[in-house]
């Protein structure tokens, strides 16, 4: 079963994040460039938010708001789920179910070092069962 680290060391330990001052068009871009779904939102070098996909329509589009002129801070989440690196796939999932969330900041000694998502999770989830059908396969034939 891998873990939140095996997740971050696969994919890069880059941390894309925004400020809350900057505003919501700033943190769109950043996840346009990046083709990412959420920025994490550091202040002072400590994580205050995550900004997602999922703010931005029904936060910003839906109450017909401007990116413009809306900074990350009213419209970030502030309450927080977060992980550790040691932390298993199947409990970010179990998390990410019971809270309703597609993104995990990812901390070690209360510092962000990544995020995780909902894909990144189900992509490892994938591995581990192909893994384990090629293992049991070399042994039935073997």
């Amino acid at each position: 079963m891998q873990t939140v680290a095996d997740i971050l060391d696969s994919k890069g330990r880059q941390v894309w994040a925004v400020r809350p001052a900057d505003t919501v068009l700033d943190a769109l871009r950043v996840m346009a460039e990046h083709d990412i779904g959420a920025v994490a939102v550091i202040e002072g070098g400590e994580l205050v938010g995550i900004f997602t996909e999922r703010d931005y329509a029904r936060k910003v589009v839906l109450i017909g708001r401007a990116s413009r002129d809306s900074a990350v801070r009213e419209i970030m989440t502030h309450n927080l789920v977060c992980v550790t690196p040691g932390q298993f796939v199947n409990e970010c999932m179990e998390l990410m179910t019971e809270h309703r969330l597609r993104h995990l900041p990812v901390l070690h000694q209360d510092r962000v070092i990544g995020l995780v998502s909902i894909g990144d999770l189900v992509k490892a989830t994938i591995e581990d069962h192909e893994f384990t059908i090629s293992e049991l396969q070399s042994y039935v034939t073997g």
